[in-house]
């Protein structure tokens, strides 16, 4: 029986072809990376607009409930155990509205106005508020309503995306 075994040979990978797998490799990662680089910018968007809608039904909900009894509920409501400020029948422009929408100061900057007509709602880490943030204006009289606007929506109305980076 003749074998043919070369004395001494070695199995394996040659130095080019480790080479050429790095580089196919080090393509990839480049190609890679622009994508998954602005998913923060993404998430924190993704978050305003959930805070937005947050903001948002808590205050039908709490308008909802002003309307069952106005003249009991007064300028406040209980809602879950806390008390909400009341004014024109929506919820006053307050740090009680975010506890309201359930937002946490672990995630959201609440900054509301010094009168409480407004209160702005930011995700944590975003480098300007003034283009990433949600803006809820208590209502000026009992049939005008509130609002809850992207900080980024323009006076006639339009919204631009805003800019969470």
């Amino acid at each position: 029986m003749n074998k043919n075994f070369k004395a001494g040979a070695q199995g394996g990978f040659t130095l080019i072809e480790l080479i050429v797998v790095i580089v196919i490799l080090g393509i990839l990662a480049a190609t890679a990376l622009p994508k998954f680089a602005n998913l923060s910018a993404d998430a924190r968007l993704a978050s305003l607009q959930a805070a937005k809608g947050s903001i948002a039904s808590a205050s039908a909900m709490i308008h909802g409930k002003w309307l069952v009894n106005p003249t009991a509920n007064g300028s406040s409501v209980s809602v879950e155990g806390k008390t909400i400020n009341i004014v024109n029948g929506y919820p006053k422009g307050d740090s009680t509205l975010a506890d309201a929408a359930g937002l946490s100061s672990d995630d959201y900057t609440v900054t509301p106005a010094s009168d409480n007509t407004t209160v702005t709602v930011s995700p944590k880490g975003v480098t300007s508020v003034s283009k990433c943030s949600v803006v809820y204006t208590a209502a000026t009289s009992t049939t005008s309503g509130a609002t809850v606007l992207f900080a980024s929506t323009t006076s006639s109305g339009t919204t631009i995306t805003p800019d969470c980076n």
